[in-house]
C-alpha cells in the first residue's frame, strides 16, 4: 500500500474514533494502526529469517522467476517468490542476480525498492559443457 493513503487512513481512523467515541475511540483507532504495524513488521521478518536460510543468489528455477516478475513489484516479493535473498551485481543501476542449477540466471535491476526491469541470460550449449 502507498504510505500515503495509509498514514491518511490512519489519521481518519482517528478522526472518525475520536468523532463517535471521544478520546476511547482515538485509543482504539491508535490500537489498531499498532497492531496492522506489528503485523507488516512480523510478516517481513517472517520473509527475511526464510530468505536467509536459503543459499545466496540461488533459486530453483530463473525461467519460472523470469515469468513471474513484473515491473513494479516490490523487492520484499520478489524475495519471497526465491526464497532467497539476491546476489548484488551492481550498484549503478542497483541490480541483483538469481541463478539455478541450470546455469540460467536472472539479473533484476532496483529502483526505490521495487523491480525496475530484469532480464533472462541463459548458458549457451558449448558453455555448458565445459562448465
Amino acid at each position: 500500500m502507498n504510505p500515503w493513503i495509509g498514514g491518511a487512513l490512519a489519521i481518519a481512523a482517528m478522526f472518525v474514533g475520536g468523532g463517535l467515541w471521544g478520546w476511547k475511540g482515538v485509543i482504539l483507532a491508535l490500537t489498531v494502526v499498532v497492531f496492522w504495524l506489528l503485523l507488516q513488521f512480523s510478516r517481513l521478518m517472517r520473509l527475511m529469517k526464510a530468505a536467509s536460510e536459503g543459499p545466496l543468489g540461488q533459486v530453483d528455477n530463473a525461467v519460472m522467476l523470469n515469468a513471474q516478475l513484473q515491473a513494479g513489484m516490490p523487492v520484499a516479493d520478489v524475495i519471497a517468490l526465491t526464497r532467497s535473498l539476491g546476489k548484488k551485481l551492481g550498484s549503478a543501476p542497483e541490480t541483483f542476480g538469481w541463478q539455478d542449477s541450470g546455469g540460467a540466471r536472472v539479473e533484476v535491476i532496483v529502483n526505490k525498492g521495487r523491480v525496475e526491469s530484469w532480464r533472462l541470460l541463459r548458458l549457451e550449449a558449448g558453455q555448458a559443457e565445459a562448465a
